[in-house]
């Protein structure tokens, strides 16, 4: 009998604020790229700095000054690249949505989806 196939997550959910403004990149495909830093507050250490790329967002996630709060909705991915005869890689999320905290709506949207996958996670688990 074959293995059962056993649920995987990979979820971020992050609200922060940007330490800096975005970074545009047009690709050669012509999309987009939006690099952004979040800075994540913790209560009993020092912040956590959360390198976060969006690829072609919707314009009022562009454009944010630093100090922002934002809501971030996506996943954890490692890129690699090759610089100076080395290879190179670092962890990001991969925004799905990236929100100003400041619309309601939005981030309430944006939360929601991340417990709506959260909730179909936990079924698949039964």
């Amino acid at each position: 009998m074959p293995d059962p196939i056993v649920p995987t997550l990979n979820l971020a959910v992050l609200r922060g604020h940007l330490s800096r403004a975005p970074e545009e990149v047009t690709l050669a495909s012509g999309d987009l790229l939006v690099r952004y830093e979040v800075t994540v507050p913790r209560s009993d250490e020092r912040a956590d700095t959360v390198p976060v790329v969006a690829v072609s967002p919707p314009a009022h996630a562009r454009g944010l000054d630093a100090g922002t709060e934002v809501i971030v909705l996506g996943r954890t991915r490692r890129r690699f690249w090759s610089a100076g005869g080395a290879t190179r890689s670092q962890v990001e999320v991969l925004a799905e949505a990236i929100v100003p905290a400041r619309r309601r709506a939005g981030a309430t949207r944006a939360l929601g989806q991340a417990l709506a996958t959260l909730e179909a996670f936990a079924h698949q688990e039964e």
